[in-house]
């Protein structure tokens, strides 16, 4: 393969960027044809309908003149009739309907992913456009049918890897690879879950996916809905620009608390074990017998006066007519609407039998008299999540009762109140209470489907929070992704098949990527070293990149710890890209402190709040995952580990922390490191100072 650089002349490159200027201003004119349409529906919420879909349209038509607009070119052979196609993130037409850009999603664009020369797939010209804030600026040819010209790797690949960032995550959509295109564009029907080592695009193939899916099944995903769901606000905020650069603006993002969350005040935290317990799916049958006991067995006969007659349906009648309601496991507030309807029906075939002809209008009449409204509320109480979970937390009876088999003593024990509170509203609920609610409200009354739902770092959800995913995508799909090794929660799965079987799509297929195209081999060999003690048994990721990047490890005393990593940061900071400065929890406000004293401004991330757009952030631990920074720089690996309830639990929340590098990573250190990162003979392109 050629050397991007100066293999082409000059006339081609412009003959290229003419190109590329004539399909934007294509693009601009489909926004403004779209943007021009009357908008005159038949009535007032068919026109507010048609209107949302032009402006989503507008929407999808933005250009950013600093992004390509395509990114790659197709030459067909001639069994194809010679075809000329560029590959970009949307299609493009000129005034006449003819393409002059193909968005990537189409299924012709599939060959400039997956095309080899063992399978060229009928392409003899892959060509490949290096871009400076959307200008052409190099060409790169790739000859499949050509067996003389000697295989290379993509140097315009590997600038685009590299390429400096700071601000959200970049889509890489001009770099996907055949394994990874592959994921992608897998069925609307198939449960994906793909487990990813740092820096091998699970997440961006994750969202890729997504907008794939709303271009191939755009009708039915429009309808029913595709939801986003990630760690914390600021991993939603680094990928919210994801979508909308490939067009996709109907992409709902949250967290698991704003999933579960809405209408609970959550207001305090569990202990580790309680948290885990609450987090158990045996919390599911739990819950399921406590809703079914508020039903209760008939003790008296219904009677119904009606004109001159009073009809009586006995209790062992009744008592049938419950457990059938039972059996057929529906919904309570589906089965409490049906009961009325059965106790008329029951008073109709005594009113059939007696002579009379009733019709439908007798038994709706009689189903919501007020001796059988009385009779079956007291029989199946209206309940509310709310009520239901506080009176197992404050009674120890009703816990017994529901948790009798299912849990032991000493956990029942775990999960009530130390001091019961005296209303709803003094209750202090949890997360781990938030996500029980939800599974109380959806046996109360069934939760609603998406038509797709993206998980990620799904590793560290719970069963019952798994649970509350998988109600949202119970007739839909879900995409799954995750790294075992980067589970940091008591409760983080052991197995990807137990977590597909929690979401409820055991059927789902399992995947691994394990080239690494982010992280380079310098900063993940190094991370790596966790993986034997942290996951034994997972294979360590591949760096395929061909920089090795920078391992910078430095050991210094106690009292010059901040002011050394604050240097170190203000020398990274006079180069361009991003510089995420890792800390534990606790040490952000001393680290912050030390770079306002040198001068660097910065910004400093949250789990709640999240500001990319600084080249300088500093990062608490826990929400390091799912970032990624040109240049990191981890201060006081001890202190991160020891943070966490455990040791294994803080191994793995360094192996995070260590691979958000995409070109250089600094550890700078005052106590000793944790034993399988203290250096022994280090590789000759790492660099350790004391």
């Amino acid at each position: 393969m050629p050397s991007p650089t100066d293999e082409h002349p000059t006339g081609e490159l412009a003959c290229e960027q003419a190109y590329l200027d004539r399909s934007r201003t294509a693009l601009a004119a489909m926004r403004e044809r779209t943007l021009a349409v009357d908008v005159q529906g038949s009535d007032p919420i068919a026109a507010e309908h048609l209107a949302r879909t032009l402006w989503r349209r507008a929407r999808s038509l933005e250009d950013d003149p600093t992004t390509a607009l395509f990114f790659g070119r197709l030459d067909l052979d001639g069994d194809h009739h010679d075809e000329q196609w560029y590959v970009g993130r949307r299609h493009v037409t000129d005034d006449a309907g003819d393409p002059l850009v193909i968005d990537w999603r189409a299924p012709a664009s599939t060959a400039f992913y997956r095309a080899s020369r063992t399978d060229p797939m009928g392409v003899v010209l892959r060509r490949r456009f290096g871009l400076d804030r959307g200008r052409i600026t190099a060409l790169e040819d790739e000859h499949l049918t050509d067996r003389a010209e000697q295989q290379a790797s993509s140097q315009i690949l590997a600038r685009e890897i590299e390429r400096p960032r700071v601000g959200p995550m970049r889509d890489i959509v001009a770099t996907i690879q055949p394994e990874q295109d592959l994921l992608v564009r897998v069925d609307d029907s198939t449960t994906v879950c793909i487990q990813g080592a740092p820096g091998t695009g699970k997440t961006a193939v994750g969202l890729h996916r997504a907008a794939w899916l709303l271009y191939a099944y755009r009708d039915r995903l429009t309808r029913q809905g595709v939801l986003v769901i990630g760690p914390n606000a600021s991993f939603l905020k680094h990928i919210g620009a994801v979508l909308p650069a490939l067009g996709e603006v109907q992409v709902r993002h949250t967290t698991i608390e704003g999933l579960v969350g809405e209408g609970v005040r959550v207001r305090a935290t569990d202990p580790a074990g309680r948290g885990t317990l609450k987090g158990d799916a045996r919390l599911a049958e739990v819950l399921r017998r406590a809703v079914r006991s508020a039903v209760q067995a008939p003790e008296d006969a219904l009677v119904v006066p009606r004109g001159a007659r009073r009809w009586r349906v006995p209790g062992y009648e009744v008592r049938e007519i419950v457990e059938e309601l039972l059996a057929r496991d529906v919904r309570y507030d589906a089965a409490r609407q049906m009961l009325p309807q059965r106790l008329a029906h029951a008073v109709l075939v005594q009113m059939e039998a007696a002579g009379d002809s009733p019709d439908d209008r007798v038994q709706d009449a009689v189903a919501r008299s007020t001796p059988v409204r009385r009779y079956a509320d007291a029989l199946w109480p209206r309940l509310d999540p709310a009520t239901v979970l506080h009176r197992l937390w404050s009674d120890p009876a009703a816990l017994e009762t529901a948790a009798d088999g299912i849990l032991s003593p000493a956990e029942q024990a775990e999960l009530l109140w130390d001091k019961a509170p005296r209303t709803l509203g003094a209750a202090r609920w949890t997360l781990a209470d938030a996500v029980l609610l939800d599974e109380l409200a959806d046996l109360l009354s069934r939760t609603p489907s998406l038509g797709h739902v993206m998980l990620d770092e799904a590793q560290d959800l719970s069963p019952m929070q798994l649970r509350a995913v998988g109600r949202r995508c119970s007739t839909g799909a879900a995409t799954v992704l995750g790294d075992i090794a980067q589970g940091t929660t008591p409760w983080a799965t052991g197995s990807w098949e137990e977590s597909l079987r929690h979401l409820g799509k055991p059927e789902g297929q399992v995947t691994e990527l394990r080239r690494g195209f982010r992280v380079p081999a310098a900063v993940i060999e190094y991370a790596a070293r966790l993986l034997p003690v942290m996951a034994p048994g997972l294979a360590a990721p591949q760096s395929v990149r061909d920089n090795t990047g920078d391992l910078d490890i430095v050991a210094v005393q106690a009292d010059s710890l901040w002011s050394t990593a604050a240097a170190r940061v203000a020398h990274l900071a006079r180069q361009p890209g991003s510089i995420g400065v890792i800390v534990a929890d606790g040490s952000v406000a001393a680290v912050s402190q030390a770079l306002l004293g040198v001068g660097v401004e910065h910004g400093v991330l949250g789990v709640d709040h999240g500001d990319v757009e600084h080249q300088v952030d500093v990062v608490p631990a826990t929400v390091a995952k799912g970032l990624e920074f040109d240049r990191v720089v981890v201060v006081e690996p001890a202190a991160i580990a020891e943070a966490e309830p455990d040791e294994r639990t803080g191994l793995r929340r360094l192996y995070v922390v260590l691979t958000r590098a995409v070109s250089g990573l600094s550890v700078i250190h005052a106590r000793p490191l944790p034993d399988p990162l203290a250096v022994q003979v280090p590789p000759a392109d790492h660099r350790v100072r004391g």
